[in-house]
Protein backbone atom coordinates (compact mmCIF):
# COMPACT_ATOMS: atom_id res chain seq x y z
CA UNK A 1 0.00 0.00 0.00
CA UNK A 2 2.62 2.55 1.31
CA UNK A 3 4.57 1.75 -2.18
CA UNK A 4 1.90 2.28 -4.54
CA UNK A 5 1.03 5.36 -2.59
CA UNK A 6 4.78 6.46 -2.83
CA UNK A 7 4.37 5.70 -6.88
CA UNK A 8 1.28 7.65 -7.55
CA UNK A 9 2.99 10.99 -5.64
CA UNK A 10 6.65 9.84 -7.61
CA UNK A 11 4.98 10.23 -10.63
CA UNK A 12 2.68 13.32 -9.50
CA UNK A 13 5.96 15.23 -8.71
CA UNK A 14 7.83 14.04 -11.43
CA UNK A 15 5.06 15.45 -14.02
CA UNK A 16 4.64 18.12 -11.82
CA UNK A 17 8.34 20.02 -11.41
CA UNK A 18 10.73 17.61 -13.83
CA UNK A 19 14.19 18.12 -12.89
CA UNK A 20 13.39 20.31 -10.44
CA UNK A 21 12.77 17.95 -7.77
CA UNK A 22 13.88 19.70 -4.31
CA UNK A 23 15.41 18.43 -1.37
CA UNK A 24 11.97 17.86 0.73
CA UNK A 25 11.61 14.36 -1.17
CA UNK A 26 14.66 13.28 0.21
CA UNK A 27 13.64 13.29 4.05
CA UNK A 28 10.52 10.85 3.35
CA UNK A 29 11.37 7.33 4.40
CA UNK A 30 11.79 5.12 1.53
CA UNK A 31 11.68 7.67 -1.26
CA UNK A 32 15.40 6.71 -2.63
CA UNK A 33 13.11 3.57 -3.41
CA UNK A 34 11.34 5.42 -5.89
CA UNK A 35 13.39 7.96 -7.42
CA UNK A 36 14.46 5.83 -10.33
CA UNK A 37 11.15 6.45 -11.76
CA UNK A 38 12.03 9.89 -12.26
CA UNK A 39 15.69 9.72 -14.16
CA UNK A 40 14.22 10.38 -17.30
CA UNK A 41 12.88 13.52 -16.52
CA UNK A 42 15.99 14.74 -13.88
CA UNK A 43 18.20 14.00 -17.17
CA UNK A 44 16.76 16.27 -19.51
CA UNK A 45 18.81 18.31 -21.47
CA UNK A 46 18.38 22.11 -21.47
CA UNK A 47 16.99 21.79 -25.36
CA UNK A 48 14.58 19.54 -24.25
CA UNK A 49 13.15 21.06 -21.80
CA UNK A 50 13.50 24.42 -24.22
CA UNK A 51 10.79 22.62 -26.28
CA UNK A 52 8.08 22.41 -23.83
CA UNK A 53 5.16 24.01 -25.02
CA UNK A 54 3.58 27.27 -22.68
CA UNK A 55 0.01 28.60 -22.68
CA UNK A 56 -1.08 31.31 -21.07
CA UNK A 57 -4.58 31.52 -19.99
CA UNK A 58 -6.39 33.36 -22.89
CA UNK A 59 -4.83 30.52 -25.23
CA UNK A 60 -5.92 27.40 -23.22
CA UNK A 61 -9.11 29.16 -23.11
CA UNK A 62 -9.54 28.69 -26.70
CA UNK A 63 -9.17 25.08 -26.30
CA UNK A 64 -13.22 24.87 -24.93
CA UNK A 65 -14.11 21.89 -27.61
CA UNK A 66 -16.63 24.52 -28.85
CA UNK A 67 -17.27 24.81 -32.70
CA UNK A 68 -14.53 26.72 -34.33
CA UNK A 69 -12.18 26.12 -31.33
CA UNK A 70 -8.46 24.24 -32.10
CA UNK A 71 -9.82 21.36 -29.55
CA UNK A 72 -10.21 20.32 -25.69
CA UNK A 73 -7.56 20.70 -23.03
CA UNK A 74 -7.29 21.01 -19.71
CA UNK A 75 -5.24 21.76 -17.10
CA UNK A 76 -4.39 20.16 -13.67
CA UNK A 77 -2.16 22.36 -11.15
CA UNK A 78 -0.59 24.02 -14.34
CA UNK A 79 -0.06 20.89 -16.41
CA UNK A 80 -2.05 21.34 -19.89
CA UNK A 81 -3.59 18.04 -21.43
CA UNK A 82 -5.12 17.43 -24.67
CA UNK A 83 -8.09 15.59 -23.75
CA UNK A 84 -9.68 15.65 -27.32
CA UNK A 85 -10.13 11.51 -27.68
CA UNK A 86 -12.80 11.89 -24.48
CA UNK A 87 -14.90 14.75 -26.35
CA UNK A 88 -17.75 13.70 -25.53
CA UNK A 89 -17.15 14.12 -21.95
CA UNK A 90 -15.53 17.24 -22.11
CA UNK A 91 -16.81 18.25 -25.01
CA UNK A 92 -20.06 21.15 -25.07
CA UNK A 93 -22.78 19.20 -23.37
CA UNK A 94 -20.66 16.57 -21.55
CA UNK A 95 -20.51 15.73 -17.80
CA UNK A 96 -17.34 17.42 -17.61
CA UNK A 97 -17.52 20.47 -20.02
CA UNK A 98 -16.56 22.79 -17.41
CA UNK A 99 -13.01 21.82 -17.16
CA UNK A 100 -12.28 22.16 -20.48
CA UNK A 101 -10.21 25.61 -21.40
CA UNK A 102 -9.32 26.08 -18.03
CA UNK A 103 -7.79 25.33 -15.04
CA UNK A 104 -10.02 23.90 -12.14
CA UNK A 105 -7.52 22.39 -9.71
CA UNK A 106 -9.58 22.96 -7.02
CA UNK A 107 -12.83 21.91 -8.36
CA UNK A 108 -11.08 17.98 -8.84
CA UNK A 109 -10.79 18.06 -4.56
CA UNK A 110 -13.92 19.77 -3.77
CA UNK A 111 -16.35 18.96 -6.09
CA UNK A 112 -17.52 22.52 -6.20
CA UNK A 113 -18.62 23.15 -10.16
CA UNK A 114 -19.87 26.72 -10.01
CA UNK A 115 -17.72 29.56 -11.48
CA UNK A 116 -16.34 30.53 -7.87
CA UNK A 117 -15.02 26.72 -7.31
CA UNK A 118 -13.46 26.44 -10.98
CA UNK A 119 -10.66 28.00 -10.19
CA UNK A 120 -6.80 26.59 -9.81
CA UNK A 121 -6.53 28.26 -6.51
CA UNK A 122 -5.54 25.27 -4.23
CA UNK A 123 -4.35 27.09 -0.89
CA UNK A 124 -6.69 26.28 2.42
CA UNK A 125 -6.76 22.86 1.03
CA UNK A 126 -5.67 19.92 3.65
CA UNK A 127 -2.44 17.91 2.96
CA UNK A 128 -4.90 14.91 2.06
CA UNK A 129 -6.54 16.81 -0.39
CA UNK A 130 -3.99 18.42 -2.50
CA UNK A 131 -2.47 14.60 -2.39
CA UNK A 132 -5.45 13.29 -4.35
CA UNK A 133 -4.86 15.54 -7.17
CA UNK A 134 -1.37 13.73 -7.67
CA UNK A 135 -3.89 10.86 -8.39
CA UNK A 136 -5.93 12.82 -10.85
CA UNK A 137 -2.24 13.56 -12.29
CA UNK A 138 -1.74 10.01 -12.61
CA UNK A 139 -4.72 9.72 -14.33
CA UNK A 140 -4.35 11.89 -16.85
CA UNK A 141 -1.11 11.11 -17.87
CA UNK A 142 -2.24 7.63 -18.22
CA UNK A 143 -4.94 8.23 -20.68
CA UNK A 144 -4.50 11.55 -22.00
CA UNK A 145 -1.45 13.92 -23.85
CA UNK A 146 0.48 15.82 -21.79
CA UNK A 147 1.20 19.05 -24.04
CA UNK A 148 2.33 21.71 -22.56
CA UNK A 149 2.89 24.08 -19.35
CA UNK A 150 0.22 26.93 -18.00
CA UNK A 151 2.11 29.85 -17.49
CA UNK A 152 0.42 31.58 -14.23
CA UNK A 153 0.12 30.24 -10.73
CA UNK A 154 2.59 26.91 -11.08
CA UNK A 155 4.92 27.74 -13.99
CA UNK A 156 6.87 31.01 -14.99
CA UNK A 157 7.24 32.56 -18.43
CA UNK A 158 10.01 30.53 -19.03
CA UNK A 159 8.66 27.28 -17.62
CA UNK A 160 9.65 27.04 -14.33
CA UNK A 161 7.91 26.07 -11.32
CA UNK A 162 6.90 29.00 -8.81
CA UNK A 163 6.67 28.83 -5.26
CA UNK A 164 3.11 28.06 -5.50
CA UNK A 165 4.08 25.00 -7.32
CA UNK A 166 6.67 24.30 -4.54
CA UNK A 167 4.11 24.48 -1.98
CA UNK A 168 1.65 22.05 -3.54
CA UNK A 169 4.57 19.60 -3.74
CA UNK A 170 5.31 20.26 0.23
CA UNK A 171 1.79 19.35 0.58
CA UNK A 172 1.55 16.13 -1.25
CA UNK A 173 4.62 15.02 0.96
CA UNK A 174 3.24 16.02 3.99
CA UNK A 175 -0.23 13.96 2.76
CA UNK A 176 1.30 11.24 2.02
CA UNK A 177 3.50 10.61 5.34
CA UNK A 178 0.09 11.53 6.92
CA UNK A 179 -1.48 8.51 4.76
CA UNK A 180 1.33 5.84 5.61
CA UNK A 181 0.80 7.29 9.09
CA UNK A 182 -3.08 6.56 8.77
CA UNK A 183 -2.20 3.04 7.22
CA UNK A 184 0.12 1.98 9.97
CA UNK A 185 -2.43 2.79 12.35
CA UNK A 186 -5.27 1.20 10.72
CA UNK A 187 -3.02 -2.00 10.94
CA UNK A 188 -2.30 -1.47 14.81
CA UNK A 189 -6.17 -0.91 15.45
CA UNK A 190 -8.27 -2.40 12.73
CA UNK A 191 -12.06 -1.42 13.27
CA UNK A 192 -14.42 -3.48 14.52
CA UNK A 193 -17.43 -5.34 12.82
CA UNK A 194 -20.40 -3.92 14.06
CA UNK A 195 -24.24 -4.19 13.67
CA UNK A 196 -27.16 -2.32 14.84
CA UNK A 197 -31.33 -3.69 14.90
CA UNK A 198 -34.52 -2.66 16.71
CA UNK A 199 -35.04 -5.77 18.21
CA UNK A 200 -31.05 -5.98 19.53
CA UNK A 201 -29.87 -3.05 20.26
CA UNK A 202 -26.09 -2.68 19.02
CA UNK A 203 -23.13 -4.99 19.06
CA UNK A 204 -19.24 -4.60 17.74
CA UNK A 205 -16.75 -7.32 17.42
CA UNK A 206 -13.72 -8.95 16.21
CA UNK A 207 -12.38 -10.87 13.62
CA UNK A 208 -9.25 -11.87 11.53
CA UNK A 209 -10.69 -10.34 8.48
CA UNK A 210 -12.99 -6.85 10.82
CA UNK A 211 -11.97 -3.29 9.47
CA UNK A 212 -10.71 -4.92 5.88
CA UNK A 213 -7.54 -5.91 7.77
CA UNK A 214 -6.82 -9.76 7.48
CA UNK A 215 -4.02 -10.30 10.35
CA UNK A 216 -3.24 -13.28 11.97
CA UNK A 217 -4.89 -12.30 15.45
CA UNK A 218 -8.49 -11.36 16.52
CA UNK A 219 -8.47 -8.77 19.18
CA UNK A 220 -10.89 -7.59 21.49
CA UNK A 221 -13.20 -4.15 21.34
CA UNK A 222 -12.11 -0.82 22.63
CA UNK A 223 -13.28 2.83 22.31
CA UNK A 224 -10.05 4.30 20.62
CA UNK A 225 -9.96 8.51 21.59
CA UNK A 226 -8.21 10.66 19.65
CA UNK A 227 -5.68 12.77 21.88
CA UNK A 228 -7.44 16.29 22.61
CA UNK A 229 -10.69 15.05 21.11
CA UNK A 230 -14.26 13.40 22.53
CA UNK A 231 -14.84 10.99 19.66
CA UNK A 232 -14.41 7.84 19.54
CA UNK A 233 -14.72 4.77 17.09
CA UNK A 234 -14.37 1.13 17.86
CA UNK A 235 -11.20 -0.64 17.25
CA UNK A 236 -10.12 -4.30 18.25
CA UNK A 237 -6.58 -4.68 20.40
CA UNK A 238 -4.07 -7.22 20.43
CA UNK A 239 -4.55 -8.31 24.16
CA UNK A 240 -1.45 -10.99 24.46
CA UNK A 241 1.27 -9.98 21.76
CA UNK A 242 3.68 -7.23 21.92
CA UNK A 243 3.12 -4.06 19.62
CA UNK A 244 5.90 -2.97 17.53
CA UNK A 245 6.82 -0.74 19.76
CA UNK A 246 7.69 -2.78 22.06
CA UNK A 247 9.47 -6.20 20.53
CA UNK A 248 11.78 -3.15 19.06
CA UNK A 249 12.49 -1.68 22.72
CA UNK A 250 13.20 -4.50 24.58
CA UNK A 251 12.63 -7.77 22.45
CA UNK A 252 10.55 -8.85 25.01
CA UNK A 253 6.79 -10.25 25.20
CA UNK A 254 3.86 -8.52 26.68
CA UNK A 255 1.00 -10.74 28.04
CA UNK A 256 -0.94 -7.54 27.18
CA UNK A 257 -0.80 -6.77 24.04
CA UNK A 258 -1.87 -2.74 23.34
CA UNK A 259 -4.85 -2.95 25.99
CA UNK A 260 -2.94 -0.56 28.40
CA UNK A 261 -2.92 2.37 25.48
CA UNK A 262 -4.04 5.14 27.45
CA UNK A 263 -6.10 6.29 24.71
CA UNK A 264 -8.40 3.18 24.87
CA UNK A 265 -10.91 2.34 26.64
CA UNK A 266 -13.39 -0.74 27.76
CA UNK A 267 -16.88 -1.13 26.90
CA UNK A 268 -19.08 -0.52 29.75
CA UNK A 269 -20.65 -4.08 30.85
CA UNK A 270 -18.85 -5.89 28.53
CA UNK A 271 -16.21 -8.85 29.48
CA UNK A 272 -12.39 -7.38 29.08
CA UNK A 273 -10.98 -10.21 27.21
CA UNK A 274 -14.33 -10.64 25.06
CA UNK A 275 -14.20 -10.51 20.93
CA UNK A 276 -18.17 -9.76 21.20
CA UNK A 277 -19.78 -6.19 23.21
CA UNK A 278 -23.53 -5.54 23.53
CA UNK A 279 -23.56 -1.82 23.34
CA UNK A 280 -25.45 -0.66 26.00
CA UNK A 281 -24.38 2.94 26.63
Amino acid sequence: MIRHLLLVLCLAVAVLIGPEIGNVLDLIPGWDMVKSCIITDTGQSDAARDTVRLLDLQELSRYNGQQGSPGVYLSILGQVFDVGKGHKHYGPGGSYHFFAGRDASRAFVTGDFTEAGLVDDVSGLSPGQILSLSEWLSFYNKDYVLVGRLVGRYYSETGEPTEALKQVESAMVEGLELRAQAEADKQRFPPCNSEWSAGKGGRVWCSTQSGGVQRDWVGVPRKLFKPGSSSQRCVCVQSSRPTSSQAQASQQLSDRGDLDNPNLQEYQGCPSLAESCLLTD
